[in-house]
Formats: C-alpha cells, structure tokens, sequence
C-alpha cells in the first residue's frame, strides 16, 4: 500500500487533487466525511486541516460544535502521526485532552505539530493540534495520545 504522504503528495498536485485526498480519507474513515474536511498540508511532522463553518458543523449558539471541532483534531493528529511514524508501526488514539478557549465562529484551521515528538520509540506519544479560526485566534487545544507499536 502507498504510504500517505506519498499518496497526498501525488494527488495534491492534480486540479481539485487535495479534495480528492480529504475525500478518500474519509471513505477510509467515514465518520470524518461528517466534518466534510480538507487536508491542506502534510508531511512528517506536520500536518494541517481546515474545515468550513456550515450549518451542519454548528451548534445551537451558531457557533462550530465542540465535537466537530475535536473530529478535526482527531483527523489532524492522525494524518500526522500516519506521516511521521517509522514504516511497519501502527498506531491507535488512546485519549484526548481539550481545552475550549473561545466560541468558534468562522471557518476553522487544525494544525497537528509533530516536530518535537521522537516517533522511533513504542507508546504512547502526545500529539498538539491547534485549531484556530480566520482570524489566527486560537479557539481549540487538544493534546491526542497516540499509542504507537513497532510490529517485528
């Protein structure tokens, strides 16, 4: 199987070659199609995801769902770690961590950060995601734990 930057790499740059990504993303996962999202960047390290503020993502404050906004995270940090774990490991999410900083009213960007994390050991790891709005204002902080196996 295509390794997913590799993949991303190739599809990204065809016309509509990133949306053709984030929606075979979420054939693979389909509770993420939910959030309707476009992964935007992603390589070893670092990973970024944006996501429309529509309707069907809001809550009764019309403002985007906390749920949704932890989905996006969720999507970011697993694209990320995906990309930066050494070939052969697996991974799974064992929890998450968030923090609700300010209502998010706009359309929103997720970014996963891997730079500091060394991705050669076994267990479980912390992956930062960010989410801010159009404006740079951080809405969303998750920390997701990442539970990495290397298979022999």
């Amino acid at each position: 199987m295509m390794d997913v930057v590799n993949l991303y790499n190739r599809l990204s740059r065809l016309p509509m070659g990133k949306t053709l990504f984030s929606r075979a993303v979420c054939q693979t996962a389909p509770y993420f199609s939910s959030i309707s999202p476009t992964v935007e960047t992603l390589a070893p390290g670092h990973c970024v995801v944006t996501m429309k503020k529509r309707r069907k993502v809001t809550n009764h404050l019309k403002t985007v769902h906390a749920i949704a906004m932890c989905n996006m995270a969720e999507l970011a940090g697993g694209l990320l770690t995906d990309a930066s774990i050494p070939k052969g490991a697996r991974w799974i999410p064992s929890g998450m961590t968030v923090k609700y900083l300010k209502k998010a009213k706009t359309d929103l960007k997720a970014t996963a950060d891997g730079s500091g994390i060394e991705w050669s050991k076994e267990g479980t790891v912390q992956v930062p995601v960010s989410v801010t709005d159009t404006s740079g204002q951080e809405v969303f902080h998750a920390l997701i734990d990442m539970n990495i196996k290397h298979t022999r």
